[in-house]
Order: structure tokens, then sequence, then C-alpha cells
């Protein structure tokens, strides 16, 4: 995608920031767009606090920061929630006309209700913050719950889907195979089922669907009931991220129980938390696919090479910026 494809005749392109841990995505993603990152500047002080401003002008211009909030060796999500939300609030005190935050990876999406009394609803606080610093748009990658995301803010929100990703990965290895998505949870139901009649529709035969029974007491998960018929069938677990792996674990061990021929696990977010991969690659699970909206950093090189596949967003969040910078904006089912 050349420049000519984000800006019209006389109308300057969008202004894109990588903030430090985002740089190389933001690179991507300005290498799409036929641009390169706009210049800025992040010093830290010797008492642990920091500040963060662009050093190209914004003023009057479109402004795009892109940020993804997951923890890492260096800075934890809070501590990059608090960078991103300081450099947004700069970059409107400099009189940009309107600043999006493209957060692939969303902090604190999956607490959107409470489930114990007096529980945080933290996906609310987090919104308010965006809210308090000017935010004008927030876009992000397949959040864990789509209208909890689009009811906590008060600006506008825009939702992106990488299931059309995943699918043109999979489909070619698929062919010729009786497929069954299956969602490891009752509440990944919707999102299986989506992804499943995208599936179908690149393979042109019937895809059938499942979805594995789950209980959490104590911390500690349970369940193994499988609704749905994968015999012989190649599974494909669909889920919106992977944290510790039990989840993914305990569905592919069902699916291969109730007579799955292979198991392959989707999953946009791949955080790969505590003993994450010890516990996929002893799995039933034969490969697994995550995006790169969280860099796959915690696992192992023989992991990596052998059992995981990273398929890149970079250019799916472009041509978004480029709809979004035309005014064409990208209504759910965009």
């Amino acid at each position: 995608m050349g420049g000519s494809a984000v800006a019209t005749e006389g109308t300057p392109g969008p202004l894109l920031f990588g903030l430090d841990g985002s740089r190389e995505f933001a690179a991507q993603v300005a290498q799409a767009l036929g641009t390169a990152p706009a210049a800025h500047e992040e010093r830290e002080f010797e008492d642990g606090e920091h500040k963060a401003r662009p050093l190209a002008s914004v003023r009057g211009r479109d402004v795009y920061v892109l940020h993804s909030l997951y923890g890492d060796a260096s800075r934890s999500a809070n501590d990059k929630l608090c960078r991103l939300l300081f450099f947004i609030g700069a970059v409107k005190d400099a009189a940009a006309a309107r600043v999006t935050a493209v957060v692939p990876y969303l902090a604190y999406a999956r607490k959107d209700r409470k489930t114990q009394a007096r529980d945080p609803v933290t996906t609310r606080y987090v919104a308010a913050l965006f809210d308090a610093v000017g935010t004008d748009v927030v876009a992000t990658v397949d959040v864990h719950n789509l209208a909890a995301f689009q009811n906590a803010f008060r600006c506008r929100t825009e939702h992106l889907e990488a299931a059309d990703l995943f699918v043109a990965e999979l489909a070619p290895r698929l062919a010729g195979n009786d497929v069954v998505v299956v969602a490891p949870d009752e509440g990944g139901i919707k999102r299986a089922d989506a992804f499943r009649r995208r599936l179908a529709a690149a393979l042109g035969t019937p895809v059938g669907a499942a979805f594995c029974e789950k209980y959490r007491s104590g911390g500690v998960l349970g369940g193994g009931m499988l609704a749905g018929d994968v015999g012989g069938c190649h599974a494909v677990i669909v889920d919106d991220l992977i944290g510790t792996g039990a989840t993914l674990a305990r569905a592919g061990g069902a699916c291969r129980a109730h007579g799955a021929a292979q198991v392959t696990a989707v999953a946009t977010h791949g955080l790969f938390t505590g003993d994450a991969p010890a516990l996929l690659a002893a799995s039933a699970i034969g490969a697994t696919l995550v995006g790169d909206t969280v860099a796959p950093f915690r696992l192992g090189a023989a992991m990596a090479q052998a059992r995981v596949r990273v398929v890149g967003c970079a250019g799916m969040v472009a041509a978004a910026i480029a709809r979004w910078h035309g005014g064409a904006g990208a209504d759910v089912g965009d």
C-alpha cells in the first residue's frame, strides 16, 4: 500500500507514532502505509518517572499512537498504559486535530464485569483514563468482550478482527479434511461460530461446530464434556488469547479423547504466561497459530519453531488506518 492510499491530494497523511516496546510493530504498519513512524522522544528519570513527547509537529494532524499493552521483561502493562496515556495527553496539548490510540492488545479487557462481591470493573476504569486525556478514538484487535469494550468508552471505538488472516493460513492445510471448529468454553461460542462460517466459505465445504465445558473453582479449571462430534476430524480450537494455556490444553485433550484425528489451536493474542509453553508442548494440540499483537518473547526457540506459527497483523492494522484517515471509519462487520 503506497502513501497515496492514505491521503488525498493536498491532504497530509496520518502521523503514526510507535512507543517503546511497540516500535517494531509500528514500523511494519508504517511500511504498509508507505511512510515511516513519526519521530518522538522518551526519557527516563532517576526516580522512575518518565516523559514522552512528539518531535514532529502534530498541529492540525490526524495522529495515530500505537502501543500494545502487554507486560514484558522491561515494562509492565501498567507502565505501558501510563506512558501511552501521557503521550496522548501531550499530543492533544500540542493541538493535534484527532488522536487515535491503536492498541493491538488492550490490557484489562478481560475484567469487564463483576464476578464476585465488590469486584472492580477494570475495563470501565481504563476507558475513563483514555477519555480523561482526550483520546478521540480507541482501536484494538479481537477484544475479549466486544459489547463491553464498546460500552465502556465514551469516545469512538474501532474493533478489528484477525479471523480472515488465520483462515487464509489454515485453509490450504485443512483442504480435504473433515473440520470442526471448537469453542474452548461456552463464552467463546459466538466467536468460534463466526470463525467457522469464514472457514467454511474459504474451504467451500461444511465445517462442524462443537464446544467444551469449562468451569473454574478456587482458581482451578475443570470440565471435560464436549458437545459436538469431532470423531475423525481435524479440530480447530478458537479463542481470543492464550494466557497460561490451561484452557486450550484442556480443550485439546477433550477433542482427542472424543476421537479427533488432529487438533490445531488459533488465538489472536499469545501471552504464554507461566508454564504455558511447556503445558502446550505436552498437550494434544499439534500446532498453534497466534497473531503478533503480543511479541512471542516467552516462547523458547524450539517451541516457536516446532509448534507455534505467528501470523502478522500489521497489514490489517495499516489498512484500517487508511480507511479511518480517509473518513470511511470501520463499522462492526467491516
